[in-house]
């Protein structure tokens, strides 16, 4: 199989939101097949995580997981069982008290975290504490939680990302 692009949205988001349309437009530009599974109306995180690892996601090489907010935690969580080449986490939900792992290790060659300067959802140093104890690379923009005025940059860094892949 040719790799595929795992999408994890957030909460309160979908599986085909903007930044995942557009992300996953970036992926099928670099060959990527694309996947982006719907948790709408799953609000515990294990179950997300379960949804993911029965997935067809072990098949893909490489394989790549972009999580959005919660869906960066499911990703961040999955990576230690699927191991995947890269994990590409936006505003991701660590630290979070009602998450059952504060801190999930990334279990990937490739990581990269984007934030937002006016997340008013998680704090960008919640991503700042993470990229610093992991040495993963961490872009924080000029945005809030959503990171929506800054997604011709994200699709920037993305394509960056596969590239290196």
């Amino acid at each position: 199989m040719t790799g595929v692009v795992y999408f994890n949205h957030g909460k309160e988001s979908g599986p085909w939101g903007d930044k995942i349309t557009r992300l996953a437009d970036v992926a099928r530009g670099r060959g990527f097949g694309v996947v982006s599974l719907d948790y709408q109306g799953m609000d515990d995180a294990d179950a997300r995580v379960a949804k993911l690892l029965a997935s067809d996601a072990r098949a893909a090489n490489p394989l790549v997981l972009v999580g959005s907010s919660m869906g960066s935690y499911v990703a961040a969580v999955a990576s230690a069982s699927l191991q995947p080449k890269g994990l590409f986490l936006l505003a991701p939900a660590f630290y979070i008290p009602v998450f059952p792992i504060q801190e999930p290790e990334p279990h990937a060659e490739f990581v990269t975290l984007v934030h937002g300067w006016n997340d008013d959802v998680i704090p960008f140093e919640n991503s700042v504490r993470y990229a610093s104890k992991f040495k993963t690379v961490l872009h924080l923009v000029d945005s809030d939680h959503r990171l929506s005025s800054q997604l011709p940059l994200i699709e920037e860094l993305f394509d960056g990302f596969l590239a290196q892949l």
